[in-house]
């Protein structure tokens, strides 16, 4: 058989159906065919044998309609399925197990969806559920084929919650990464190895870990609490900055999250924000202008006051959209210390500063340095704990008396670089403690007499302040013990309360002490493993005994400032103040965040009696009062940026080493504490880019849009009944449990597809458990979720698709009642593509032919109003005076595609001003380095010429890639259509019984039913809502009503009778449309349409009355006597008068 142009080979030479392009014969009966992939469109030149064709199918491109209609109605069906992300503006969540509130809606499909390649900086503040956004983006770009390999990067505490929450809401199943794993598989690559992987930030920055990491290429890279990845400047790039730039660069799509994205200093959030885009921000001018325009490419930052839920009923009859997040009221405990336990404050703040200031003699010693940072933790111990305390000192004394016998070996431990105040903080506990080790070791003096004398001085302080710890006076605990009381946790053991800690040591302390006053109390630090639910002693242990209510107290150190959730709980404790004041907004996100439904109360215990504790209640004051009056919880946000921890941690050395008084420090520590200077910060610095307010109302229209569209149950159920049986895949239907399946061994025929180039899923099991459709049932009973997405549908829905192909190429026959006449149905795919050959959108298209020769578009599952049927002997003539596809092309895809360009070009255009003015920036930067140069270069000044040539060439290297960058944008904003692909054809014949009388009292009466439509919407629009008429879209309803304030949509099917009684009719696709949108499928019934037409009572979920069914044409009738009050309906009798 002679091969042509048009036609489609399938066979085992293609992984998918070809079309065929171009026909070369070669001689010696040799064909180069030029093929283009159905499904892919990419191109392949082929030479082939006659052997070779003897393997193929060879599918027709002029259709016969002569094939099996029910397997074109159900390859249709599949082909729709592989891109229902089209039609379902948010479909992720119809196969995921959340229920996402507005903002999180809003940053997936309104931000990180409308770029080809997702970049972003999502910097929502605590508590607003980033895992759960994460999560959704990862739906969406597995549905769009664009996500297989996953890199999760995250502190290591929050590795195994990460594991937990994905599998829980997502049925994504992660490998945690561990080192251990890296050196039991030596030799091989296990980032290789796996396709979804969660590591730790630390482990994954290793010098001996990152080589082979720089190997791979991942689909999507999500890095979380990002903000430990900035950097200082361009001269001392950390290592987690640079395993981000690693990141970047060898991943498709990147996603940073963070509650704290900036640090106050813009060219610190410049180099920051270059983990994005290296050409968006590659000079700080490019945040000045975000900030001016309020809006900055891949960043999102939404504050607490804009999250809301969606609107809800409240008793009263209105709708309320909530605030998500409760109050917040935050009190300082003040207690004054006194006696023995004063005296110990004053002796080793005598100390502390003698050390302080000898080491500041000598501050070019890094030895002496290491003195200074000692001394300030010993300070902040002071102030945490007695307990706390006299363990540092006794640590100290022991250290130093091992030095006595050990000098040489301690000489050796080089001192270390010392981290900033910011690395310090993110240190977890017991890295800190491991630190201090280090630095008791280095710190330690050559002089034995010396070291002799500080044993003594140490051991003396350690005895005093075990004194005051046996003694029970210690005014801090007294204050805890008597807030407890106050408070009512004695009386009730229900009322949960959070303690936070910096030290281990005091939360030890505080657990013996709480345990013996009668409390049941748990403990999070940063020594314990992250365990599982099911792990003792582990920390998700612990948090889930907390929820329990199997502990009253939860003792925390700063392990738990990141990523727990616990807003079981409403009551905190800040039992120390961290010198890092955003440790105190990070810790109060643990309780106050989504799902918290009471006020939360914050006490912060503060020594008002010394300086350091003065000074504290003073800030804790001002800040609450400028809050206050700005109303804004901003002011906790941006602390950091009014005062830096490396500026705190700077006023309190100078403090301790005396070069400040205690005024000074006062006076220095609170200088830019007023209003006026938090005012122009949240207004104008980064945090004036966080977004006070969202569009709820175009999320509730889209949420509404979504629950029209949404791919139920029932629809996968059927689809995998009708798709098991084509493959010969036995599934059992467990009766007593909605659309639950029990099925047999995976037949090879789907075990195949997970082999395919473009399989981005799980491997096939061969064998699955009882599984359901619906999310339900299957959480219930523990079942497996079938959904789209999961290997087993995928494979399903590919088989179909492969299987239908001859039937799609040869078109078929259906019958209609609707039809009086022959039509024809052509069906097109339509792709968008940008520039670089990206797909932006795919869709299927419908159009129709009537015999008259009109045009006009179709729903695709119009074929269900529709029964297949053999070919005819002749074939009906239907006329082509205008082209479906061009009749397509001017009705539907130009507007198609205006739509996706108006909806894109935005934030192109903003990516590339963006792009222009920081590239630019940089030049003019570069040109006045190199008139520098140039000048030195006349002067003969040693190497100028060096610079200059240096210069010149970072001129040229920034020039490039500032037009290789331009050139990129404008690819990706030139938008076009890849090509109009026809998939098949039908030939819909008037139903053959249609002259019945049976079948003839069914048909509808168009002026009735106009009179009936007219009457329901003038109603609908009455009530105050959004109507639309689709009823031409055969969609299985005739409209849709949304209520935009409450977001209640009503999918409406409407009958009309010109008399008060009669019978009703469903096609179909209204019985079936109704059957699966039971929660917001209505019926209208609009009786006497002949005289005075009289809309009755509307009537939710139609299907649970008792229709008759028509067989021979597969309708169902219902009777109506609107005679009666109120209106009754049967199935009894026959159908005398039906016009609908």
């Amino acid at each position: 058989m002679p091969i042509k142009e048009g036609q489609i080979l399938v066979g085992p030479l293609f992984n998918e159906p070809m079309k065929v392009v171009t026909v070369q014969p070669q001689g010696n009966d040799v064909v180069s065919l030029g093929l283009v992939g159905t499904q892919t469109e990419r191109f392949r030149n082929v030479n082939l044998k006659p052997e070779d064709l003897d393997t193929l199918q060879i599918l027709d491109s002029v259709y016969s309609y002569n094939s099996d209609g029910k397997l074109i109605r159900l390859g249709l069906q599949a082909y729709q399925l592989g891109i229902a992300y089209e039609y379902d503006p948010y479909f992720a969540l119809s196969i995921s197990r959340v229920d996402p509130l507005p903002h999180q809606l809003e940053a997936i499909y309104n931000y990180l969806l409308k770029v080809a390649q997702v970049r972003f900086l999502l910097a929502d503040d605590a508590g607003a559920g980033k895992t759960i956004m994460a999560g959704l983006l990862i739906r969406e770009l597995q549905m769009r084929g664009l996500a297989r390999r996953i890199l999760i990067v995250c502190p290591a505490n929050l590795s195994f919650q990460w594991q937990r929450e994905l599998k829980d809401k997502f049925d994504e199943k992660f490998q945690v990464m561990k080192g251990r794993d890296l050196k039991e598989q030596y030799g091989v690559n296990q980032w290789l190895e796996k396709d979804q992987v969660i590591t730790s930030l630390d482990l994954a920055k290793r010098d001996e870990i990152l080589p082979s990491l720089q190997q791979v290429n991942w689909d999507l890279v999500i890095v979380d609490e990002a903000h430990r990845m900035s950097a200082r400047d361009e001269s001392h790039k950390s290592l987690r900055y640079k395993l981000g730039e690693l990141l970047r660069d060898s991943a498709d799509h990147f996603l940073m999250l963070t509650a704290t994205p900036h640090k106050g200093d813009p060219d610190n959030f410049t180099l920051f924000l270059q983990l994005l885009d290296q050409d968006a921000y590659a000079d700080v001018k490019s945040i000045k202008t975000a900030m001016e325009k309020r809006r900055a490419p891949f960043y999102l930052r939404r504050v607490k006051e804009a999250m809301v839920y969606f609107p809800e009923k409240q008793k009263d009859g209105t709708w309320v959209a909530k605030k998500i997040f409760t109050e917040r009221i935050p009190s300082t405990v003040g207690f004054t210390i006194d006696g023995d336990e004063f005296e110990l404050y004053k002796t080793i703040s005598q100390f502390i500063k003698r050390q302080s200031a000898r080491a500041a003699t000598r501050e070019d010693d890094p030895r002496a340095r290491a003195v200074g940072f000692l001394m300030s933790l010993y300070q902040r111990r002071l102030a945490s704990s007695t307990h706390s305390l006299r363990k540092s000192l006794e640590n100290r004394a022991n250290r130093l008396e091992y030095s006595l016998t050990h000098a040489e070996e301690l000489k050796k431990i080089a001192p270390p670089d010392l981290p900033t105040p910011e690395e310090m903080e993110e240190m977890e506990d017991f890295e800190r403690e491991h630190f201090e080790q280090i630095l008791e070791a280095i710190t330690i003096s050559n002089n034995a007499d010396e070291i002799k004398l500080e044993i003594e001085e140490l051991r003396e302080f350690a005895v005093h302040a075990k004194t005051v710890e046996d003694s029970g006076t210690e005014a801090k605990l007294a204050k805890l013990k008597n807030l407890l009381q106050q408070e009512g946790f004695y009386e009730n053991p229900k009322r949960r309360l959070l303690i936070f800690t910096e030290y281990k040591d005091t939360l030890n302390y505080l657990e013996k002490n709480l345990s013996d006053w009668g409390f049941r109390v748990g403990c999070i630090h940063g020594s314990m493993r992250p365990g599982s639910r099911n792990e003792v002693g582990s920390r998700v242990f612990v948090e889930q005994q907390f929820w329990q209510n199997d502990i009253q107290i939860l003792l925390a150190t700063e392990a738990a400032g990141e990523g727990i959730n616990l807003q079981c709980c409403n009551i905190m404790f800040n039992y120390d103040i961290p010198w890092n004041p955003n440790r105190l907004e990070q810790r109060m996100g643990r309780i106050h965040r989504y799902g918290q439904k009471k006020k939360c109360l914050i006490f912060n215990f503060v020594a008002t009696n010394t300086i350091e504790g003065r000074v504290l209640a003073r800030l804790l004051e001002k800040l609450q009062n400028i809050r206050d009056a700005l109303d804004d919880d901003a002011v906790f946000n941006v602390i950091g940026e009014v005062l830096p921890a490396t500026h705190v941690e700077r006023i309190l050395r100078d403090y301790y080493a005396g070069k400040l008084g205690d005024q000074d420090l006062e006076d220095r520590l609170l200088r830019d504490v007023d209003e006026e200077h938090f005012k122009a910060i949240c207004q104008n610095a980064l945090e004036g880019l966080a977004t006070k307010k969202i569009n709820l109302e175009m999320l509730v229209e889209r949420r509404a849009k979504a629950q029209e569209r949404r791919i139920v149950p029932e629809t996968i159920s059927r689809f995998i009944e009708d798709a098991s049986e084509l493959a010969s895949f036995k599934v059992k239907t467990v009766k007593k449990l909605p659309f639950t399946f029990d099925p047999s061994k995976t037949p090879s025929v789907l075990l195949k597809y997970e082999r395919q180039k473009d399989w981005r899923l799980p491997q096939i099991a061969n064998k699955y458990p009882r599984f359901s459709t619906d999310r339900k049932t299957a959480e219930n009973r523990t079942l497996e979720w079938v959904t789209p997405g999961h290997p087993l549908f995928e494979s399903l829905r590919r088989y179909t698709v492969e299987n239908a192909q001859e039937s799609l190429s040869a078109g078929g026959c259906f019958y209609s009642i609707q039809h009086e006449t022959p039509s024809r149905i052509d069906y097109f795919r339509a792709r968008v593509v940008d520039g670089l050959g990206g797909i932006i959108h795919e869709k299927l298209f419908a159009v129709e032919t009537t015999s008259d020769g009109d045009l006009q578009f179709q729903d695709p599952a119009i074929l269900g109003n529709f029964s297949p049927a053999p070919k005819p002997d002749t074939l009906p003539s239907i006329p082509e005076e205008i082209s479906p596809v061009e009749w397509l092309s001017e009705h539907t895809l130009e507007p198609f595609l205006q739509e996706i360009k108006d909806d894109r070009v935005d934030e192109i255009d903003r990516i590339a001003e963006h792009v222009e003015l920081s590239l630019t920036e940089l030049l003019v930067k570069i040109d006045q380095e190199i008139g520098l140069a140039s000048d030195e270069v006349g002067q003969d000044i040693t190497g100028a010429k060096g610079r200059l040539s240096k210069a010149e060439n970072r001129h040229a290297e920034i020039s490039n890639r500032r037009e290789r960058r331009k050139a990129e944008l404008v690819q990706q904003r030139s938008l076009s259509l890849q090509s109009v692909e026809q998939i098949t054809s039908v030939i819909v014949l008037p139903h053959p019984d249609r002259e019945t009388p049976e079948v003839r009292r069914m048909r509808p009466n168009p002026e009735t039913e106009m009179i009936a439509m007219r009457v329901v919407m003038e109603y609908e629009e009455a009530q105050g809502r959004i109507v639309e008429d689709i009823h031409e879209q055969n969609l299985g309803y005739d409209i849709t009503s949304l209520d935009r304030e409450t977001g209640e949509l009503r999918l409406i099917e409407i009958k009309g009778l010109q008399a008060q009684t009669g019978t009703i009719l469903l096609t179909p696709n209204e019985q079936r449309v109704a059957n699966d949108r039971p929660d917001c499928y209505w019926l209208y019934i609009v009786t006497n349409c002949g005289n005075e037409p009289t809309m009755q009572e509307p009537i939710l979920n139609p299907t649970r009355f008792p229709w008759h069914e028509v067989k021979k044409v597969q309708h169902y009738y219902l009777n109506v006597d609107a005679m009666t009050q109120p209106m009754q309906v049967s199935d009894s009798g026959d159908n005398e008068g039906a016009e609908s």
